[in-house]
């Protein structure tokens, strides 16, 4: 049995139609490959997960019409926990209508009909399903107090707890404390912080000015070009260096060495580490959310290159105890040489 998780989010039918540009108001013209099938960001992270093996379960809400047989059927067949899936007879089924043009453009009109219905009772009302789960996840799909419910119960029992921020809006600042993990894109990212979409402002000092606000970890996605992380590492040294040695004593030891120094410390050693002549070492120094380190390479006599890395956390150990650590290493990368 995978691990038990629990989303709460929102169930939506898309109706999707091609057409040879996009309308305009009072326009009729003839589109093609109508296709319709099940949606909705809560549904889908509950369908994948329950593909890639856990225990899944869905808090959602669906209406009472045809379209609501869609989400019955697909969770059937994908084993998804429905037990928190309500029928609501006040507001139809989620739907939106997708009308994609030759480019591959798009506008999308939602109605998030019965989804809108949820509120903190209806997760209240799954809490001994959240507390079984070791993840629970939500999306802004429906509305924030459910949301904010969510993490706040995950928070409670232990478990991970998960947000993705879409679509965007500003949230109230209690919500981030209970979140392990956010991850809006780009424009999301300033949108829950209240700024214009296109705000020319760093998305890395933005990623931190929401940590500053209690998320432990924002994932940035980026695209094509990846994903800004930022996070506060809780790995203990003994955990650190088992990672260093298994860096090490892998195929990919050159790129780990080149990879160095670490996430915080500058990272112009790199070019330099190549050239670095036989009795030689680089060193730098830096600092990051109260964690002072040192990191470089050291050239032995012999031609052997040692990876030497330290991190203090300064708030733990005060009194120049982190000094003295650091020293310590100096005089060993000294007597190395």
């Amino acid at each position: 049995m995978g691990p038990e998780i629990t989303i709460v989010g929102s169930f939506a039918v898309g109706l999707t139609m091609r057409a040879p540009k996009l309308p305009i108001f009072g326009e009729t013209m003839l589109g093609s490959d109508f296709d319709m099938g099940p949606g909705g960001k809560g549904s889908n992270q509950a369908v994948g997960t329950a593909r890639l093996g856990a225990h899944s379960a869905l808090v959602a809400m669906i209406g009472t019409d045809k379209l609501a047989g869609i989400a019955t059927d697909l969770y059937a067949a994908e084993a998804v926990d429905t037990t928190h899936l309500t029928v609501r007879g006040e507001r139809a089924t989620g739907v939106g209508f997708i009308i994609l043009n030759e480019k591959g453009e798009n506008f999308i009109i939602l109605d998030m009909g019965a989804n809108e219905l949820m509120d903190a009772a209806a997760v209240g009302a799954a809490e001994s399903r959240i507390a079984e789960s070791a993840v629970v996840m939500a999306v802004l799909e429906v509305p924030v107090a459910a949301a904010a419910r969510a993490m706040e119960l995950g928070r409670k029992h232990g478990a991970r707890t998960i947000l993705n921020p879409a679509p965007a809006r500003a949230l109230p600042p209690e919500i981030f404390a209970n979140v392990d993990y956010l991850t809006p894109n780009e424009s999301e990212l300033r949108i829950l912080l209240d700024l214009p979409a296109h705000d020319s402002s760093s998305s890395r000092e933005l990623a931190a000015e929401l940590r500053k606000r209690g998320v432990r970890t924002v994932v940035v996605t980026l695209g094509r070009t990846g994903a800004l992380i930022l996070y506060t590492s809780q790995d203990s040294v003994l955990q650190l260096a088992a990672v260093l040695r298994a860096a090490y004593h892998s195929s990919y030891a050159p790129e780990f060495i080149a990879s160095l120094p670490l996430a915080g410390i500058d990272g112009t050693l790199r070019s330099r580490m190549h050239s670095a002549p036989p009795g030689s070492a680089r060193l730098k120094t830096g600092h990051l959310d109260g964690v002072s380190g040192i990191a470089g390479y050291v050239t032995g006599a012999s031609g052997k290159v040692y990876v030497v890395v330290s991190l203090v956390n300064d708030e733990q150990f005060g009194g120049g105890v982190g000094d003295s650590v650091h020293a310590a290493l100096v005089g060993w990368t000294q007597a190395a040489l």
